[in-house]
């Protein structure tokens, strides 16, 4: 069975139990999600760490402030994320800039919500993101071709391919792994998906990295889009296996 109706089945079956479903759940999976994004960039929070500064606003001795800010911070750009989800079925270039500047609100004021004016490198990336210059226009082509894929594509490969397409621009500074991940899951939350969780292991980060590579350099999606797809249907099933132990 092709994986998009694997999902497709899955997400019916979250669909009847949604209708009891416990907010706790979703905010667990919510922290979770958080911890892991940050953890992809480097964060060394842990889980209980993460949870501790979102939920109680405690201090964890030896970690740096911008740590803790970078979890409060995700927190908020998911609440942002939740709340377009529910107000409008299509994403705009203000909505990308707001999220982004969510999440280094605090931490780098004078390019939170910007596009980058200077050349950079990613390192350990065989990909060299786009001159400065050519920014403003491919992420006005970005949203173009958003705009004519979204009720063509199943939503799965249409967030991916806007994670993919947005990271590959890299128009910011820093943030942009954060930024696409969050894009990716705007546009799962608007199509009742749960957010998807990749994971900041060094295996898990390894294999996210190289598909990404492999779509940046060798121009072939289907590795990336398939983590992707793998990643959705895992998170379905631990949500659906909380709810049937319920």
């Amino acid at each position: 069975m092709h994986t998009y109706q694997e999902i497709n089945i899955l997400k019916n079956r979250l669909n009847e139990y949604r209708k009891t479903e416990h907010p706790k759940v979703a905010k667990a999976l919510e922290i979770e999600y958080t911890y892991e994004s940050n953890k992809i960039e480097g964060n060394t929070l842990t889980l209980q760490e993460t949870a501790l500064v979102i939920e109680k606003g405690i201090t964890v001795g030896g970690k740096t402030l911008n740590e803790h800010l970078e979890a409060i911070n995700h927190t908020q750009a998911i609440d942002y994320i939740k709340e377009l989800a529910k107000d409008k079925n299509n994403i705009s270039e203000r909505d990308l800039l707001q999220i982004h500047s969510l999440i280094l609100q605090g931490i780098d004021k004078p390019n939170a919500g910007v596009y980058r004016s200077v050349q950079v490198l990613i390192s350990g990336a065989k990909h060299i993101p786009p001159q400065p210059l050519l920014i403003p226009q491919q992420m006005k082509d970005l949203f173009l071709w958003y705009n004519e894929n979204k009720n063509k594509l199943h939503p799965v490969e249409l967030s991916a391919e806007m994670h993919i397409r947005l990271v590959t621009i890299h128009p910011f500074v820093d943030g942009n792994g954060r930024t696409s991940r969050l894009l990716m899951n705007l546009i799962l939350l608007q199509n009742g998906y749960p957010i998807a969780i990749l994971k900041g292991d060094s295996e898990s980060r390894l294999s996210y990295y190289n598909a990404l590579e492999t779509a940046q350099v060798q121009g072939d999606k289907k590795i990336f889009i398939d983590l992707i797809a793998n990643t959705v249907k895992e998170t379905i099933n631990r949500v659906l296996s909380v709810f049937s132990n319920s």
